[in-house]
């Protein structure tokens, strides 16, 4: 006789996903430091001393840049779970060049920052602007990696769409999707909080 008791598959089902738990918790710990370093940027701000500078237009060309590249991810996984291959594989691709091509633009925007004298020693604003874009491109270093994971997954696995591979790649998307999100505050914060 069987004494354990049995399990609904409705409220199963409606259950989250463990690493997609996980991932929401990665979120909420991602939220709350970067919360935390803008209260800290607007803290230091309203002491005075502040240095103003213009946002470099490579930050504007990055954030076109990860928006693209979400899209194609959105539309690598419609390909993906609708058995179009080609499309799924071709946008996956696509979405990691623009990644890295994201990372290259915001070492140009620091750069020509640096050149304008915006630096991490002659005023705390810099520093924070810094720090704040740093760790957000070290964020992003994160969704590169699981993007070649996931084209590792793509092309060396046979095509075979399964609940396994479909919430990997769903963990992929909903990090990026994230790192956007984060990306569009922190430009918004760090243009409006001068």
């Amino acid at each position: 006789m069987n004494n354990s008791p049995a399990i609904n598959p409705i409220s199963y089902r409606s259950r989250i996903h463990p690493h997609k738990f996980n991932l929401y918790l990665a979120f909420a710990s991602i939220m709350m430091m970067f919360g935390a370093l803008t209260s800290a940027y607007i803290v230091k701000h309203a002491a005075g001393n502040w240095l103003e500078y213009t946002m470099p237009v490579h930050f504007y060309y990055s954030t076109a840049v990860l928006l693209t590249s979400s899209i194609c991810l959105h539309f690598s996984y419609k390909g993906f779970v609708n058995n179009k291959e080609g499309l799924y594989k071709g946008l996956l691709l696509i979405a990691f060049i623009l990644g890295n091509l994201f990372m290259v633009l915001q070492y140009q925007g620091w750069i020509s920052l640096f050149a304008v004298g915006v630096d991490l020693k002659a005023n705390v604003s810099g520093s924070f602007l810094y720090l704040l874009t740093g760790l957000h491109v070290v964020h992003i270093l994160g969704g590169v990696a699981a993007m070649i994971v996931a084209m590792i997954h793509a092309f060396s696995l046979p095509y075979i769409v399964t609940e396994k591979r479909k919430v990997r790649y769903q963990l992929v998307i909903q990090y990026w999707h994230f790192v956007d999100i984060l990306w569009i505050y922190l430009l918004a914060f760090l243009m409006f909080v001068k």
